[in-house]
């Protein structure tokens, strides 16, 4: 006779473990990771204290801090590079309101390429660096996006009739020893988040 119940999974957590691991490693409390995935904090709760006994550790803030990866990730395999060396900023994040209002905003008014979003979590393309908006309450000032345009006059007209309110006419912020310059032009979104866009302009 064969043994009863689910088979032992070849890992060393379950897909559920290590979903709610990541999350746990994310910053998130067991009741912000029920909510996101749908499911109650009490199975959130079994989960880490699964991964946690498994794993031999003493507790959450170990396990927020354990740098394991599922064997089937293309970390699990990946050797240690010699040096660190920090690349482009890959994504910065906003916390907004009202998620569809805001998708609504950065897509079809400010017409940055819409990702893809799940649950309340949206992604847009800014040239190779994604926008990440989730939806929440700010826990603290939001850093201001500057998005760089070829024409800054052009970018100003087109934005404006497309609804954006603008805080003033783009301006000149600085002029550098070599002679170029630095135009800004600031506007809030939906939730009041300071937001600007630039041109570097030169006269060669």
């Amino acid at each position: 006779m064969g043994e009863r119940g689910r088979p032992r999974h070849p890992d060393r957590l379950t897909p559920a473990e290590w979903r709610v691991v990541d999350a746990v490693r994310h910053g998130l409390t067991n009741r912000e990771i029920a909510r996101r995935r749908g499911t109650s904090p009490d199975a959130v709760k079994f989960h880490v204290g699964n991964a946690v006994r498994k794993l031999g550790l003493a507790g959450r803030a170990e396990l927020r801090a354990w740098r394991g990866a599922p064997m089937d990730s293309a970390l699990f395999a990946r050797t240690r590079e010699e040096a660190v060396v920090l690349g482009p900023i890959g994504q910065v994040s906003r916390t907004v309101a009202d998620l569809g209002r805001a998708k609504a905003f950065y897509g079809d008014v400010l017409g940055l390429d819409h990702l893809y979003t799940f649950g309340d979590l949206a992604f847009f393309d800014c040239d190779g660096v994604r926008l990440f908006l989730t939806a929440g309450e700010p826990k603290g000032a939001e850093s201001v996006l500057y998005f760089k345009v070829p024409d800054i006059h052009a970018a100003y007209d087109e934005l404006r009739s497309r609804g954006v309110e603008f805080l003033g006419a783009p301006h000149l912020i600085h002029r550098h020893e070599s002679g170029v310059e630095e135009w800004m032009a600031f506007f809030a979104d939906p939730d009041g988040h300071p937001t600007a866009i630039m041109a570097q302009v030169s006269l060669e």
